[in-house]
């Protein structure tokens, strides 16, 4: 019974990753092309330069950030349902280590502040 839902378990797990992937890339564009109209806009109606470019790169950095955290639900999918191997595992792991640290780049230089240390009042 067990080898009959396997490729059930792998054509779920196929689209599922399709799926994660895409809404990672789409977040990602779509954060960018509304971050970049709405500042150009901004931009157009008199607004403060230097406010609009620290404004824009916050918008942008959480669209990659969400981005971001869709990518690395479809890389734990595929390792963990359909390549579950040593060097899969590994490449995983170096993945989600390169991401993390993007994230902690990204949200240091949103916030001014590690994620783990408490917000000043």
């Amino acid at each position: 019974m067990m080898i009959e839902m396997y490729p059930v378990v792998s054509t779920v797990a196929q689209w599922s990753i399709t799926v994660l992937e895409l809404l990672g890339i789409g977040v990602i564009m779509l954060f960018s092309l509304y971050a970049t109209g709405r500042n150009l806009y901004m931009l157009a109606t008199g607004g403060a330069c230097e406010e609009l470019f620290h404004t824009y790169r916050l918008q942008l950095a959480r669209g990659i950030l969400l981005g971001l955290e869709f990518l690395v639900a479809a890389d734990i999918i595929k390792t963990v349902a359909v390549e579950l191997t040593f060097s899969s595992v590994g490449i995983l792991a170096i993945v989600v280590l390169i991401r993390t640290f993007l994230s902690f780049a990204i949200e240091m230089e949103m916030s001014g502040r590690w994620p783990w240390q408490k917000e000043q009042a």
